[in-house]
């Protein structure tokens, strides 16, 4: 029986094209808004919290605007006043009704920022209480599990870095290529089958990436955990050699994510290289020839150029989630002890000072 997952993951095809549609003519407005402001503050959870990674690197490698993660809490247990007024604040929720989230915007908002929200919900609080709401066409997503609404707001974030780029249509040729190089990658799986045997043999899992694809590689490590209650390690590649790499040996399972291009290629082709001589089970999503030659398991990514090749990057590894968990006689479609909309918990209602 087909899942909700799966039908889900196989839906953003459409769900990239009608987000695009709606959100390209609204470049010049975000422009206009940001006018005048030198960075942008991202804040999210979950899921999204990966799609604002994107978020940050791609508006800092590709549009030159510096950017960061907000922490929410100071706003919603700190309570601390801050001056945003050269900030704006893009706060991402597929439901629009996440209460910290909702909360740590109109904080931001009262702090001088100009505001963005970037949900699946044009009637939800988030979208109300923004400046300009930045609302993806994912259609309504019935399993809890983030995928489509997912890949949408990277298409949100992708047309948002575009706008407050030197050269808001420079990328353009390439985002309008994404949604049919996900369907490529939905009708082409080879490898997946052999990803979810490999990652179903093992507890130990750890999942790295670098730079633009760094919230690819969260994402899957996320995905793996709440969907197939795999607990798993999900890093940056500076991060693991930084110490981690020490405790890699034999029973674990290293799973890398890449772009099939970008200054990063070759330092994960050399990382997945070195994991296989340390006795791991190496496991590649993407990258070129030289990359999957160096990985045990090998599944190929989109051809596209690095900037962009997150919202197609993501689709194998969700595919090979979804496996995994019905192989492992769990329900993809509802994780246990999760809903749809997550509170972090009753955060107060943030004041200023």
């Amino acid at each position: 029986m087909t899942t909700q997952m799966a039908r889900e993951i196989g839906e953003q095809p459409a769900a990239v094209s009608r987000t695009l549609e709606a959100l390209l003519p609204l470049r010049g407005e975000l422009a206009s808004l940001a006018a005048r402001r030198s960075q942008v503050l991202f804040v999210a959870r979950g899921s999204s919290d990966n799609a604002a990674v994107y978020g940050r690197y791609l508006l800092e490698a590709h549009s030159g605007m510096s950017a960061a993660l907000a922490a929410p809490s100071i706003a919603t247990h700190y309570r601390r006043e801050r001056d945003l007024s050269n900030t704006l604040v893009v706060s991402l929720s597929q439901s629009g009704e996440t209460v910290e989230i909702v909360a740590t915007q109109d904080w931001a908002k009262a702090c001088g920022a100009a505001t963005v929200a970037v949900t699946n919900d044009a009637h939800s609080r988030l979208a109300a209480g923004a400046d300009l709401p930045f609302v993806t066409q994912a259609g309504r997503e019935l399993a809890v599990p983030a995928t489509k609404s997912y890949t949408a707001q990277l298409a949100a974030l992708a047309v948002l870095a575009t706008a407050l780029a030197p050269e808001p249509e420079q990328l353009d040729a390439e985002l309008h290529r994404v949604p049919q190089e996900i369907a490529r990658q939905l009708d082409d799986r080879a490898g997946i089958e052999e990803a979810v045997a490999a990652l179903g043999r093992s507890d130990s899992i750890l999942v790295t990436g670098r730079g633009l694809v760094l919230g690819t590689a969260l994402e899957l490590a996320l995905k793996l955990e709440e969907t197939c209650l795999r607990p798993v390690r999900g890093m940056s590649y500076a991060d693991l050699k930084h110490g981690p790499i020490a405790v890699v040996g034999e029973g674990l399972v290293a799973v890398l994510v890449a772009a099939s291009g970008g200054p990063l290629l070759g330092a994960m082709t050399e990382l997945a290289a070195d994991l296989a001589n340390r006795a791991a089970t190496v496991v590649g999503f993407g990258g070129d020839e030289g990359f999957r030659a160096a990985c045990d398991v090998a599944v190929r990514g989109p051809e596209l150029v690095e900037a962009v090749s997150p919202l197609a990057l993501i689709v194998a590894p969700q595919l090979t989630v979804e496996a995994l968990a019905r192989r492992l006689g769990l329900d993809p479609d509802a994780p246990r002890g999760l809903s749809k909309v997550t509170q972090t918990d009753r955060s107060p209602t943030p004041t200023r000072g």
